[in-house]
C-alpha cells in the first residue's frame, strides 16, 4: 500500500506497573496494521519505557523489530520477577487470582515503605529494573530515531511540575525518574533536580503532542480505570483509590483544556491555532481494568502480563474495526459528553451584548435633551422677577437696597432665558411697576423698590426714564414723616 495512503496517529500511554502489558499489546497490533504510522509518543512510567523500546525497535527494525523489542522487554521483566520475593501465595496461583492482597511479604513491604523512607529502606539504591531497562535498550537508537517522536514524563519534586524529556536527552535516567514511585524509590536526580513517577503531573503529558504539527489524531491508551462502580471499604482499597484519582487527575485537565481549545478555535475561527485543533480517541476498556486489583501491579508473572497482552490486544483490533475509518476526519472520544458539567467559553454571546451595547445607552442620550424642558423653570425664575416687588414691600428702608442689588445680579443672566421670548412677559411686569408709580400715598412706602426697577428691566430701556422720575420725586419722602 502507497505510503501516502496511511493514516497517522500520536499516542498517549499511561503508566501502571505490571498494567503496561495492556499497553503492549494495543501497541503490537497497531504496529501489525500497514495502514497506520505512529508519529510521536508520550509515556509516562510504565508507558515510558514501552516508548523508548519501541523506538528502539523501529530504528532496528522498522514495525517488526519493534513487536519483537517489546516481546522481549516484557519477558525479560518477567523473568526478573522470578527472583522477587513479592509472589502470589500458592492458593492464589492456583485460583488464578493475580492479587498480592494475601501475599504476606507483600504486605510486610507495604507497612514498611509507608514507615521507612526509601532512602533509609534501600541505602545501596538498588534498582534491578534499573538494570534491566539498560541491558535491554540502547538508548543510542533511541535518541537517533526519526521515525516516531518520544516524550517521557517525571515530575520534578521541588516544584512539582512536569518535566518533559525528549531526544536526544532521553537517558535510563529520564526513564527511571517517569518511573519513580516515592514510597518504594529514592529520587531520581538529573542536572542537580530530584524527580519522581511523572504520573503525578502528567499521566500522560499531552500537551508535547498537541504541539506537534504533523499529526491532529491523538490516541490515549488508558490502563487506569476512571470510573469504580464499588466502593472502597478497607484502608488499603482507600489509599488505592486514591493514587487511582490522583493519577487520572492530570490526563483529565489536559484532555479538558483541549476541550477548551478546541471550542475556541471553532467559536473564534482562529485559523492560526487550527493546527491545534486534536481529533481525539481513546482505546480503554474500563470493565476489564475496574476488575484488576490495585496490588497486581506489582504482578510481573510470565501468565498474568501474557494475560494482559492478549487484552490489550483485544482492545486495539476492536477499535480499529470502529473507527479507524474516522481517523483523520473526527474524534471518536467525546469531550464534550465527558464534560459536559463544565461551563464553556461564551466568546459570542459576549460580542453580541458589547454590540447591543451603544443602542441600549440611546435612552440616555435622549435626556441629555432634558434642557429643553428646563426652558419653563427659565420662565419661573421670570415669574420670581414678579414676587421681588412684594418682598420689597416688607423692606421699606432704603438701606434694603443693597442686599437688592445683590439679588438682582442673577438677572445678567436673563439674555438666554431672552432667546426663549421671556422679554416680552417682562414688559407686562413694566407696565404694572409703572402704574404703581402714579399712585403715590401707596407708592412711597414702596419707593425704594422702584430704584432696583433699572437692574431687573436692563433689556428695557424705558424703565429708565421711570427711575429718573422717581427721583425727582424725592420731596415726596418728607410726607412719611408729615403723616
Amino acid at each position: 500500500m502507497a505510503k501516502e495512503e496511511r493514516k497517522h496517529i500520536d499516542l498517549a500511554l499511561q503508566g501502571g506497573g505490571s498494567h503496561g502489558a495492556l499497553t503492549w499489546g494495543v501497541l503490537d497490533r497497531l504496529l501489525e496494521e500497514e495502514r497506520l504510522e505512529i508519529d510521536g509518543v508520550s509515556g509516562t512510567s510504565a508507558g515510558a519505557m514501552n516508548a523508548v523500546v519501541l523506538a528502539d525497535g523501529l530504528h532496528r527494525g522498522g514495525r517488526e523489530g519493534a513487536r519483537e523489542a517489546l516481546h522481549n522487554f516484557w519477558r525479560g521483566v518477567s523473568d526478573a520477577a522470578r527472583f522477587s520475593p513479592i509472589q502470589p501465595t500458592p492458593w492464589d496461583q492456583l485460583m488464578g487470582n493475580s492479587s498480592l492482597d494475601n501475599s504476606p511479604t507483600y504486605l510486610m513491604f507495604e507497612s514498611l515503605t509507608q514507615l521507612i523512607a526509601p532512602a533509609k529502606l534501600n541505602p545501596m539504591k538498588l534498582n534491578p529494573l534499573r538494570d534491566l531497562v539498560g541491558k535491554l535498550v540502547d538508548f543510542e537508537r533511541v535518541n537517533a530515531c526519526r521515525k516516531a517522536k518520544v516524550y517521557v514524563t517525571a515530575t520534578n519534586v521541588r516544584t512539582g511540575r512536569a518535566k518533559v524529556f525528549t531526544q536526544p536527552d532521553i537517558t535510563v535516567d529520564t526513564v527511571m525518574a517517569s518511573a519513580c514511585l516515592p514510597f518504594m524509590f529514592p529520587a531520581v536526580e538529573i542536572d542537580g533536580e530530584a524527580y519522581w513517577d511523572g504520573g503525578y503531573s502528567g499521566n500522560p503529558a499531552l500537551f508535547p503532542l498537541v504541539d506537534d504539527m504533523d499529526c491532529q489524531d491523538l490516541v490515549v491508551i488508558q490502563v487506569n480505570p476512571l470510573i469504580r462502580q464499588t466502593l472502597p471499604d478497607s484502608a488499603r482499597d482507600i489509599i488505592n483509590r486514591i493514587n487511582e484519582i490522583t493519577f487520572n487527575t492530570s490526563l483529565i485537565k489536559e484532555l479538558r483544556s483541549i476541550q477548551l481549545l478546541q471550542q475556541l478555535i471553532d467559536a473564534e475561527g482562529l485559523e492560526v491555532e487550527r493546527y491545534r485543533s486534536m481529533r481525539l480517541h481513546l482505546i480503554h476498556a474500563e470493565k476489564e481494568v475496574e476488575q484488576l486489583n490495585a496490588s497486581s501491579k506489582l504482578n510481573a508473572q510470565w501468565d498474568f502480563v501474557s494475560k494482559l497482552y492478549r487484552q490489550g490486544r483485544g482492545w486495539a483490533d476492536l477499535w480499529l474495526k470502529e473507527n479507524f475509518d474516522s481517523l483523520g476526519k473526527c474524534s471518536t472520544f467525546d469531550l464534550n459528553a465527558v464534560f459536559s458539567d463544565t461551563f464553556r467559553p461564551l466568546a459570542r454571546p459576549t460580542d453580541t451584548a458589547e454590540a447591543a451595547a451603544p443602542v441600549q445607552a440611546k435612552p440616555q442620550a435622549d435626556k441629555t435633551a432634558a434642557p429643553a424642558q428646563a426652558k419653563p423653570q427659565a420662565d419661573k425664575t421670570a415669574t420670581s422677577a414678579k414676587a421681588k416687588p412684594q418682598a420689597d414691600k416688607t423692606a421699606a428702608p432704603a438701606k434694603a437696597k443693597p442686599p437688592v442689588e445683590k439679588t438682582a445680579a442673577p438677572a445678567k443672566a436673563k439674555p438666554p432665558a431672552d432667546k426663549t421670548a421671556a422679554p416680552a412677559q417682562a414688559k407686562p411686569q413694566a407696565d404694572k411697576t409703572a402704574t404703581s408709580a402714579k399712585a403715590k400715598p401707596p407708592a412711597d412706602k414702596t419707593t425704594a423698590p422702584a430704584k432696583a426697577k433699572p437692574q431687573a428691566d436692563k433689556t428695557a430701556a424705558p424703565a429708565k426714564d421711570d427711575t429718573q422720575a422717581d427721583k425727582t420725586a424725592a420731596p415726596a419722602k418728607a410726607e412719611t414723616p408729615a403723616a
